[in-house]
């Protein structure tokens, strides 16, 4: 019988293309202006989330359908759902160990990203992966886990609830697994109706480093608004 908390397999579905450079182009992304703003809608029914830079520009929009076993995202560039960046796959159903793949519309690989099963029911814990590559790249951690059990907790309070968000902000840090750097920061800013975060970048970053660390943080905020 396999760990479920072991780090999460490889996909033996996953396609071994891996996307070219041209492939990974997002409209905007290559000159867009740090830090970038994410928009996550509370009120929706069905779990909404848009990216745009500093400026405005929008990059990433994605809409997570409901009641989905085994989770398969479409990521586009606008609310128009229009242009097609992409989709995120899950490799497991319901598993706190599942790994997601991030593909081109083509099938090619952009990345991976897997959540540290046990770990992450205190503190949440990813690792990314360069694509067909079972040795993590950059592991996203919770820098302060005691602000988002708060902030869940008082923003369930009729209310009172509003307050946490000015309160409480819970902060994701993407190191490098080779030297320990923080490269990226995802950062819950005050916001009433809608969840509202930050990324930064503190490090120089190829396109496919910088799209997959996105695109990571995309997932990780679907799964810890799951999660509470």
């Amino acid at each position: 019988m396999s760990n479920p908390y072991e780090t999460p397999n490889t996909n033996p579905l996953a396609p071994q293309a891996t996307a070219s450079h041209a492939e990974l182009i997002i409209p905007g992304l290559e000159n867009a202006a740090y830090p970038l703003n994410v928009s996550f809608k509370i009120l929706a029914l069905a779990p909404q989330l848009s990216i745009t830079d500093a400026t405005g520009k929008p990059l990433l929009y994605v809409k997570q359908k409901l009641f989905k076993f085994k989770e398969k995202v479409e990521v586009f560039t606008d609310k128009s759902k229009t242009t097609l960046i992409g989709t995120i796959k899950a490799n497991k159903v319901l598993d706190w160990s599942a790994r997601y793949f991030f593909e081109t519309p083509t099938g090619a690989q952009i990345g991976s990203v897997g959540r540290k099963g046990m770990r992450s029911m205190w503190k949440a814990s990813y690792e990314t992966f360069n694509p067909g590559d079972e040795t993590p790249d950059y592991k996203i951690s919770e820098e302060n886990p005691f602000a988002k059990i708060m902030d869940g907790l008082i923003g369930e309070i009729p209310i009172v609830g509003f307050a946490s968000s000015y309160l409480f902000h819970p902060k994701y840090a993407a190191t490098s697994h080779s030297n320990g750097q923080v490269v990226m920061r995802l950062t819950k800013k005050p916001a009433l109706w809608e969840g509202k975060f930050i990324i930064e970048k503190f490090s120089d970053l190829t396109t496919p480093q910088e799209l997959n660390l996105i695109l990571s943080y995309t997932m990780l905020l679907l799964l810890e608004r799951a999660r509470g």
